[in-house]
């Protein structure tokens, strides 16, 4: 399983690729990447609902750069708190943030300090600053209590964690009883070559650190989440460079997961 990096991977060196990538994405919107951005693109490549995006400001709207759509995979009801892990510009965390409405809590986590800054102005354009809070961390040290998230989103970030098992761990952790899971990530249909595996480069991609879906969802369950299962998959890499730097039979595509908390048992 390809939980970790292999031996010898340098994730520092990871973690500077993909914290340069994304500032860049925070400060060029519109500049050359290998991935598709921006709300025409998640309307037309993921199903996002005009309406949703219509209601968040084209400062997030610009940099989201997901690779599924988690607002498919289930409700946030009213009066629930949300954590967007690895939340970007803020896109998802908004619709999130409005779904979960004045009496419910968005936070989002991310490590890029543009992205952050761009978030948090994006929360204020909306109106929505008293219910959005931005904190600095990584999502295998998320800076969140215990059992305090009613809800889970993340859009295609657990592909660029070296350390997918602790990802899941921390998940696990925050999630309330009963908690849920709506998270969109990169799957590809068979395992990549070590080699592909060991180029920080190829991970920063989104593509090197992708899963299959099996593995995903033994993650999922060795976390001890239950109910795991991919709902929906996109093309999410049609027509970018992305798409170019493997070969087809990895069939490289986005999807929609869910999974959840064990209820306490008295």
């Amino acid at each position: 399983m390809a939980a970790t990096c292999p031996i010898n991977f340098d994730v520092d060196y990871l973690r500077q690729q993909v914290e340069a990538e994304y500032d860049r994405v925070a400060r060029e919107p519109n500049g050359d990447f290998h991935f598709h951005r921006g709300a025409a693109y998640a309307h037309k490549y993921l199903s996002y609902a005009w309406e949703d995006l219509d209601q968040v400001p084209v400062l997030a709207s610009d940099r989201f750069a997901g690779v599924g759509n988690p607002h498919r995979v289930g409700i946030v009801y009213p009066g629930e708190t949300v954590l967007d892990h690895a939340c970007g510009a803020g896109m998802d965390l908004l619709i999130a943030a409005r779904r979960a409405g004045p009496s419910g809590k968005a936070i989002g986590v991310d490590m890029t300090a543009a992205m952050r800054e761009t978030a948090t102005q994006a929360a204020a354009i909306a109106g929505l600053q008293a219910t959005v809070e931005i904190r600095d961390g990584l999502y295998e040290e998320l800076p969140v209590e215990d059992a305090s998230i009613d809800v889970v989103i993340s859009n295609g970030v657990i592909n660029l964690a070296p350390d997918k098992t602790r990802v899941f761990s921390e998940i696990e952790r925050v999630l309330r009883p009963g908690g849920r899971v709506f998270i969109a990530d990169v799957i590809v249909a068979r395992e990549l070559t070590v080699e592909a595996r060991s180029n920080p480069d190829i991970w920063a991609a989104c593509i090197g650190g992708a899963l299959q879906e099996q593995e995903m969802i033994e993650l999922a369950g060795a976390a001890g989440l239950v109910n795991a299962r991919m709902t929906e998959r996109f093309d999410c890499f049609r027509d970018t460079s992305a798409e170019h730097k493997v070969s087809k039979d990895l069939e490289v595509q986005g999807m929609n997961f869910f999974a959840q908390k064990r209820f306490e048992i008295y």
